[in-house]
């Protein structure tokens, strides 16, 4: 798939250090803002629990890197259903994990790219719901991107430590 500038690609093992590379971007410029609520402060490369929650996603599900000019510059991968953390439904469906872009490229419409690429990819299989789960806390924003990419709220949701959620459908 291709937006602008913006190429989609399978993504594989050989990529899990640009994904890693992309999440610590997004998370120094969390803490940078005193948004530490998301995701905390350690970096997810330096964190063998992300690493392994990466890796555990990219060699099961279905991972997919952007690319700027040949550049990775975002990640999601796709699944069957939630993780753990939450209980499935009673219809097939895909579920967004790992959405992430590198700072670098913000306001370059690599995230957009991506869930478009995952509606698409979940209509290509058949199935007509494709559900993501999101930090809920601070200001919202990130429930409001879900929402201005075609995402709707279904469900409120209280994580490990109190951490705030919100579990996002959309029917494709």
């Amino acid at each position: 798939m291709t937006n602008r500038e913006i190429s989609i690609r399978a993504g594989g093992p050989d990529d899990i250090p640009a994904i890693l590379g992309m999440f610590d971007s997004a998370m120094e410029w969390l803490v940078a803002q005193g948004r530490t609520g998301q995701w905390g402060s350690t970096l997810w490369s330096d964190s063998p629990k992300t690493v392994e929650l990466v890796t555990g996603y990219v060699t099961r599900g279905a991972a997919f890197v952007a690319e700027l000019d040949g550049v990775p510059a975002g990640t999601l991968s796709l699944t069957d259903g939630p993780g753990t953390y939450l209980p499935p439904v009673d219809e097939p469906e895909r579920y967004v994990h790992l959405l992430a872009s590198d700072r670098r490229f913000k306001g370059r419409g690599v995230g957009a790219a991506l869930l478009a690429h995952a509606v698409e990819e979940t209509r290509r299989a058949g199935v007509s719901l494709l559900r993501v789960d999101c930090y809920a806390g601070d200001d919202g924003k990130l429930v409001r991107y879900y929402e201005s990419n075609g995402f709707t709220r279904t469900e409120a949701f209280t994580g490990t430590d109190d951490w705030p959620g919100q579990i996002l459908a959309r029917r494709v």
